[in-house]
């Protein structure tokens, strides 16, 4: 399948895996390369020798486009933004913040900037500070969301820009990277689906909760602070949300305490009292773990065969 997106970056199909942090290590980011899409290794507030031995070790297993996030707001940004460059990067996707003082410097580096997204007037303001493309983002998504969920977001974004947009939130399948598509997207990023996948080096419990999630088992918490995060229901979610009723300072700061370091102990401990165990909403229909490169490759050739045939369905 050849798009804007597949041109621009060098990859077989438009399928970008997303940067979960603590998950989006190297097995999973050169798994998904390899395969033909773009993976994707998380600097999240990791050191920045750590995420440089990801990137090398994701390069001895393969030689095809390999990606990086920064998270904009994270201590090391300035770091992890020069690392893109010594490290030769071939694409960096941005969240938390305004990328805008690196560009120049990307650029220069042959760098490909693609700014995650969550309404039309980010997009805009990325675009102008010159993206390749947006991440559009919809809040169906698992972790750190906005408020627009993918369907009405997509298209006004695509609607506001020049540069190509990639969709994300709530896409899992051929269905759903086809609606992309249909939207106006030239590409989809997917996060959750590759939880499931056997190149993903999480918890066997969080494996197992994704698989024996249902369509009603995510929640969003953190919506009084500004931060809002889906995760699956489990008693550390339940327990944030009783906080955040509660909504007093003195709960608050309990809330803080509770989470700290709570993601870390669902990824590497698979700690499922203290653990957030971040997915979206798209769980409910995994049902099986399978190699990311059968990921790719079915949800590449379900959309072609649902584009190719949709007409069909009005004859």
């Amino acid at each position: 399948m050849k798009t804007k997106i597949t041109e621009l970056l060098g990859i077989e199909y438009p399928i970008v895996q997303g940067a979960m942090a603590w998950i989006a290590e190297h097995h999973l980011a050169a798994a998904v390369s390899k395969a033909g899409g773009l993976g994707i290794i998380a600097g999240g507030a990791a050191p920045v020798d750590y995420i440089r031995d990801e990137i090398r070790k994701a390069r001895e297993i393969t030689d095809k486009p390999l990606g990086m996030n920064i998270m904009l707001l994270s201590p090391n940004a300035d770091d992890l933004a020069q690392l893109a460059i010594d490290e030769k990067i071939e694409v960096l996707t941005t969240g938390a913040g305004n990328p805008g003082k690196y560009m120049a410097a990307w650029k220069n580096a042959g760098i490909k900037i693609m700014p995650v997204v969550a309404s039309v007037a980010l997009a805009k303001r990325m675009e102008r500070a010159g993206a390749d493309a947006v991440i559009a983002e919809g809040m169906e998504g698992g972790g750190h969301i906005g408020e627009l969920t993918t369907m009405p977001l997509v298209p006004q974004v695509v609607d506001a820009l020049s540069i190509p947009v990639i969709a994300a939130g709530g896409i899992a399948d051929g269905r759903g990277m086809a609606a992309s598509f249909m939207l106006g997207a030239e590409g989809v990023q997917c996060g959750t689906v590759f939880l499931a996948s056997n190149e993903c080096c999480i918890s066997d419990k969080y494996k197992e909760l994704v698989l024996k999630a249902t369509d009603i088992s995510t929640v969003v918490t953190g919506r009084p602070s500004g931060h809002p995060v889906r995760s699956l229901k489990t008693p550390m979610a339940r327990k944030c949300l009783e906080l955040e009723k509660e909504n007093t300072d003195a709960s608050l700061e309990e809330l803080e305490k509770a989470t700290a370091g709570s993601l870390r102990k669902a990824v590497q401990d698979g700690n499922y009292e203290e653990g957030t165990f971040m997915s979206g909403q798209i769980a409910g229909m995994l049902r099986e773990l399978r190699p990311c490169e059968d990921i790719l490759r079915s949800m590449t050739a379900e959309a072609e065969e649902l584009l190719k045939n949709a007409y069909k369905r009005f004859e």
